[in-house]
């Protein structure tokens, strides 16, 4: 099978059909709210601990932190399910699109990145720890640019496509 037949395979399925034409509000509309939201929790709560680590709302302990963890893993999770939900429907919208490769790129060095944080920041904390080294710092300053970076790259595959669907007509 080529590509465009891969790109027709999941365009012409039954869930990116529907997910792309179904006037339900339970179909894109929503889809695309649960990723928004998935990505408020999960970038939102990482930049929390981020901000923590550079210095601020000293009160909480560094320790606490881990307590993030379950928002960010339900956040990542409704993001990749309903994430791969619009990735059926426009596959090659995507799958065409660099832009989309940086996004799961900044995805995955953050992901490695909170895993390095919780590693060697919050887990090895104290409860009378109130800073973090530098090496904490720079862990915390890559996080908020790569989850920056995720969003950011994914709100612009909707403006940087060249092509809509398999029939690769210019957009």
């Amino acid at each position: 099978m080529d590509w465009k037949g891969f790109f027709i395979l999941f365009e012409e399925g039954a869930i990116g059909t529907w997910v792309r034409e179904s006037p339900s509000m339970l179909a894109f509309p929503t889809i695309i709210a649960l990723h928004a939201v998935g990505m408020g929790l999960v970038a939102g709560t990482n930049a929390a601990m981020d901000f923590r680590i550079f210095g601020f709302a000293r009160r909480v302990p560094i320790y606490t932190l881990e307590n993030l963890v379950p928002v960010m893993r339900f956040g990542f999770w409704l993001n990749a399910v309903s994430g791969v939900l619009l990735l059926l429907a426009y596959p090659t919208k995507a799958l065409t699109n660099w832009v989309f490769y940086l996004k799961l790129t900044l995805i995955g060095l953050a992901l490695v990145d909170t895993l390095l944080i919780r590693k060697y920041i919050i887990q090895k904390s104290s409860v009378d720890d109130t800073s973090v080294s530098g090496r904490g710092k720079i862990l915390a300053g890559l996080s908020l640019a790569c989850w920056a970076g995720a969003v950011v790259s994914g709100r612009l595959l909707a403006y940087t496509y060249i092509y809509l669907d398999s029939s690769f007509t210019r957009h």
